[in-house]
Parts: C-alpha cells; structure tokens; sequence
C-alpha cells in the first residue's frame, strides 16, 4: 500500500482512482464493508482505491471535551488499512487550515488535483469543508462539474446479542468503545470483525507478579496503542516477534496493592517464560473473566490467580 502523509507527498499523475473518505477509526465491519465496496467499484472502472483519512478526530479540534479517545494508533490505522487491500492511504493532519477549507477548495484540492478521483463512496450523512456545509448534494454537482461520480454506500448493521433483546445497529466505533467499556470485549470483536488489541512496549514493574510465581508483562501506558478495555481480568493473545502465547491480562490498579497505577495493563503468559523488557507486545482481548477485586490476603489473591490462569486457559482452548 502507497502512503502519504500530506497532499505534497502525493505524486504527481497519482491515479485516477475510486475515493472514499473518513475517520476510518478501528476500521470495523462497517468501514470493511465499505472498502470492499470501493475495490470492487475501482475494478470495474480500473482504477485504483484510495482512502483519505485523518491524523486525529476532528473534534480534538473543533470540540476537544467531546471528542472520544481513539480505538487505534495512527500506525494501526494505516496496517489496518492496508490489510483491507487498499491501495493507498492519504492520511491528511486535521489541523485549523484543513478545517477551515471551504467544501468546494477541499474537493479542488484532495479529490480532483491529489488523487484525480473518477468515483467518490460516500455516506448519505457525509458532511465535508468548513464547519461541515458540503452535503451528498454539493458533493455531486461538484463531481458532475470536476468528472467524478458519487456513489452512496449503506450503513453496516449487525446483531446487537443481548439475551432476549435481538437488535439491529449500525456497526461504529461508537459501539465498539461502549462494549469495550463495559468489559464486553467479545462483542467488540463481532463489531470489528476481528479481536480488539492493544500494543506497547514491556517496562519493568514492581514484580510483584514474579513473587507470587505469577510473572507479568507491564505495558507502558505512554507508549500505548489501541483503546484500553474496562478494568478486569482477560483471556488474551499475546504477540512477541511474531509467535502467539495464551494470555491471562490483568487491567486496573490491581487493589489488593497501594499505590498501583490507575488504569495499568499487565500480562502473564501462561505456561511459558520469557524475557520481555524492552519488547514490543501486542495483546488480543478474546473474553472477560472476571472484574476487578480487592483480596484480604496473598493466600486470596494467589488463588484467584490460579483460578484466572485456568479460566483463560479454557475460553483459548475453546476459541481456537
């Protein structure tokens, strides 16, 4: 997959191609089934496909207190995006002179001049330019005008599986960032049709793991990709170099202990040892063992422990 992180690193005579356009955070079924679309347009038509994302969610700057935390690092993003085989990313930074385009300068400038779109996927809310005021409308008599077509895409929906409550919904980042949430990592998946992951590098911790013959795995949180789901424990797969172990993960401030920090991943891989420090790991969250608890004594909470390690051992076993 071609890369370019501005309109300058486009080169010239790029395309032309099939466009579509949005935050593509998580990249989920919904933003999969939109990227299978836009192949399938581009073949018939040959022409190559190419999404235009962005560096940051807009509203970190057009309305910061509500803007929601990412799903994915930017890095995962753009892997993500190139393991749904597309053929190039333009990921532009959403900064105040990319807001402040007016509709028809940001369709001039991205979609006729930098990619020479033919054909545009867009979404019957998409909204574009200065304070939102291009519409699906505007977007066609621009195409009309600059020789491209506007193709509109439907909404993904899904099973919403609750017991005794079949629902319909559209497939979001919003959903995926509710279940996580809430713990309900299984359900993330289904929504993002794949497992919903963390990576970081593993510093060194108080090992305390280690002392009570449970070792872990301490991810830097200021080194953290990917969006963090509720305090608990997880059955998971961790990922080193490539080679896939079975996971106990921990996530909190582990309250049996002081002065642990809020919010604090850690891994134990289960029936394996390995020097971790300074490695990269990668943690797929398959299901929710249990919340977060407090325990009267080691003896407690080494039990538990064991207990977790066996849980997890079961739900991989049965997941495959």
């Amino acid at each position: 997959m071609e890369f370019f992180d501005s309109l300058e690193a486009v080169p010239g005579g790029f395309g032309p191609s099939a466009v579509t356009i949005g935050k593509f955070d998580g990249v989920h079924t919904g933003h999969r089934m939109v990227l299978a679309r836009l192949a399938a347009v581009a073949a018939e038509r040959g022409l190559v496909t190419a999404v235009v994302t962005f560096d940051r969610h807009p509203l970190s700057l057009l309305a910061p207190a509500f803007c929601p935390s990412p799903l994915v690092s930017n890095a995962q993003k753009r892997e993500l995006l190139e393991d749904a085989g597309v053929d190039a990313t333009l990921m532009l930074a959403f900064d105040q002179q990319l807001a402040d385009l007016e509709p028809e300068e940001f369709v001039r400038r991205v979609i006729v001049d930098a990619l020479r779109a033919r054909v545009v996927l867009a979404g019957s809310d998409f909204r574009f330019g200065r304070k939102g005021a291009g519409d699906v409308a505007l977007l066609r008599l621009l195409g009309e005008a600059s020789g491209f077509d506007v193709v509109l895409i439907d909404d993904v929906r899904a099973g919403e599986e609750r017991p005794g409550e079949p629902t319909e919904r559209r497939a979001s980042s919003t959903w995926v960032r509710e279940a996580l949430e809430a713990g309900r990592v299984a359900e993330g998946a289904r929504v993002l049709g794949r497992l919903p992951s963390v990576r970081s590098v593993v510093v060194a911790g108080e090992r305390r793991g280690r002392e009570l013959g449970y070792p872990t795995a301490n991810l830097d949180p200021v080194r953290l990709e990917g969006f963090l789901p509720a305090d608990g424990v997880y059955a998971a797969w961790a990922t080193v170099d490539g080679v896939r172990y079975p996971a106990a993960v921990s996530i909190g401030n582990n309250p049996t202990f002081d002065g642990v920090p809020q919010h604090q991943a850690e891994a134990h891989l289960l029936d394996v040892e390995l020097d971790l420090y300074g490695r990269t790991i990668e943690l797929a969250f398959v299901d929710f063992v249990r919340g977060m608890e407090k325990f009267d004594s080691l003896d407690e909470l080494i039990a538990a422990i064991r207990r977790d390690a066996d849980e997890a051992r079961r739900i991989l076993a049965e997941r495959g």
